[in-house]
């Protein structure tokens, strides 16, 4: 005997089958002793009947009652003899039929849902799916809360789901308008997008009509979205805790997953719990191994992460699937708004790096023993060679020029960088007599490169080498890109002194990475070495 409470009180006699068709069945008072408790599997027309006993209704109770059934086929209903309506189209053959829902409600007459014994027969067509031996599970409750529960509980999840929705399209972006692109940004939109899909393809069944014979393709997607979700939490989580050996374990967890799927086929619900148990316990593992690292964010996603386990021993699993979803993502919103904070100060300091050593850089450039030193050599050629005087000066006033343009840029045309480097070498031409040549291959004048990085890189190779015995230093910038990736290279053709080498301490350096960073994130890398012709500097700059 099982029984139920809704607002009605209830309760109800499991269901018995008898092959074949005939509307005398339809009686409430028909004699069902030979029935069997089971529908023989081979036969797609029977017939179904459930005792049902509504107790303690009150005579002058004119609220109308609503009958929900769950149950496979194309049926007509049948309540105390009397014909209360149909779910699909009842027929004798597969071509005719046509399949009804696996969920359907009905209004019963008010006269015929008093208190006492009912009896209701379904009349059943099942050509679809004809082994599947779903029983008749019944439903009783006043009219309008039966239509009207569903839609509350919908009303929710749409809710939800646009939010996740939205979420999933501000994280999409976000990754594809970054030059960062991290992973994460990226696997969090697509685990809210798949949880909006989740929550559609859950509640799709009560806005549209799904056939019985359709009925498990939803509880498959529904396995399948689970399964890939279950996986990415826990993805998500080995990132921003920094966990070491998270391959070894995500593969773990695809193994276990996989033998949940296998070992369960075809048990829908139960399967898509075991997914979410799993993704439950392999986060637990990762946010344990967090906190004793002392993360930070760690603690937070743990009591997330028991609040929903406690919301599983009182919720049925319906309702508690979305709630301990929307919990995890919310502890790794959590975790994001953390990493983007961090993020943002990381920027806000290579900002004031990169403005301190761009002053820095500008000092060097005016700094007394320059200036000193600059105007000693002009006076030397203005009073030798007027002529040659007034290039010299047109030279360093261009210089100073340029500089003072790209101050304040982030990112200038390379064109604007080789001018300002041509104009230093003729000044440093006049000042040191030596004989400086540039040269220039493969460049894209109209390609952007964060201001006086190569004009630092020169500035080095003047600093550290030593011409040749006819006074010639040759500075040769190439430029490749493939895929996206950009590299420029200054080779300095010329004889390195003794005490040089590679210094990443300095302020040369310095500025350059701020710049970089200020401009590309970690998207880079910087190489500076001996090589047989001079000295070889490059900066890679990856795609992002």
């Amino acid at each position: 005997m099982s029984s139920c409470k809704q607002d009605l009180h209830y309760e109800y006699t499991d269901a018995v089958y008898k092959n074949g068709d005939d509307l005398n069945w339809a009686k409430k008072n028909y004699d069902t002793s030979g029935w069997e408790k089971e529908r023989d599997p081979k036969t797609a027309v029977f017939w179904s009947r459930v005792n049902v006993r509504i107790t303690n209704r009150d005579p002058k109770d004119s609220i109308s009652v609503g009958l929900g059934i769950h149950s496979f086929g194309s049926f007509d209903v049948y309540w105390d003899g009397v014909f209360v309506g149909k779910n699909g189209e009842f027929a004798k053959d597969k071509i005719h039929e046509v399949p009804g829902t696996e969920m359907s409600d009905f209004l019963l007459p008010d006269s015929l849902a008093r208190s006492g014994l009912h009896t209701l027969a379904l009349r059943t067509a099942q050509h679809f799916n004809t082994g599947e031996l779903r029983g008749v599970d019944v439903k009783l409750q006043y009219y309008k809360a039966l239509i009207q529960r569903p839609l509350v509980a919908t009303s929710y999840m749409n809710l939800m789901a646009g939010a996740f929705l939205v979420a999933a399209f501000y994280y999409f972006l976000l990754y594809i308008n970054s030059s960062r692109k991290e992973l994460d940004v990226l696997i969090f939109g697509i685990i809210c997008l798949l949880f909006f899909a989740l929550l559609g393809v859950e509640h799709v069944k009560f806005y549209i009509t799904i056939p019985y014979s359709h009925f498990y393709t939803r509880l498959e997607i529904v396995g399948w979205l689970t399964f890939a979700i279950s996986l990415l939490v826990p993805f998500y989580f080995t990132i921003q805790f920094y966990f070491k050996k998270k391959f070894w374990l995500l593969g773990l967890q695809l193994l276990i997953l996989i033998w949940i799927y296998i070992d369960n086929f075809r048990h829908y619900d139960w399967t898509a719990m075991l997914f979410s148990y799993t993704m439950w316990f392999f986060s637990l593992i990762i946010v344990v191994n967090a906190l004793f690292r002392n993360v930070k964010g760690a603690w937070v996603v743990f009591v997330g992460l028991l609040m929903s386990a406690v919301a599983s021993a009182f919720i049925v699993y319906d309702f508690f699937l979305f709630i301990c979803y929307t919990l995890i993502v919310l502890s790794m919103l959590y975790l994001h708004t953390i990493r983007a904070k961090l993020l943002e100060k990381e920027h806000q300091s290579s900002l004031i790096l990169s403005s301190r050593l761009k002053l820095e850089l500008l000092k060097k450039n005016i700094q007394p023993h320059f200036i000193k030193n600059t105007l000693t050599s002009m006076i030397d050629w203005i009073e030798e060679s007027p002529k040659d005087g007034i290039v010299f000066i047109q030279a360093l006033a261009k210089e100073f020029d340029i500089l003072n343009q790209i101050g304040e840029e982030t990112l200038i045309p390379v064109a604007k960088e080789i001018a300002l480097c041509k104009a230093h070498l003729k000044v440093m031409q006049f000042r040191k007599e030596i004989n400086y040549v540039w040269e220039q291959s493969g460049i894209d004048e109209l390609d952007l490169i964060p201001p006086a990085i190569i004009h630092t890189i020169l500035e080095n190779g003047i600093t550290h080498s030593m011409p040749s015995i006819d006074k010639i230093i040759t500075f040769k910038l190439s430029f490749e890109k493939q895929r996206g990736n950009k590299q420029y290279k200054l080779l300095t053709i010329a004889r390195n002194r003794e005490n040089r080498i590679e210094k990443k301490t300095g302020t040369g350096f310095q500025y350059i990475a701020a710049r970089l960073t200020e401009s590309y994130g970690d998207q880079w890398t910087f190489e500076s070495q001996a090589v047989p012709e001079g000295w070889l500097t490059c900066i890679k700059i990856h795609a992002g």
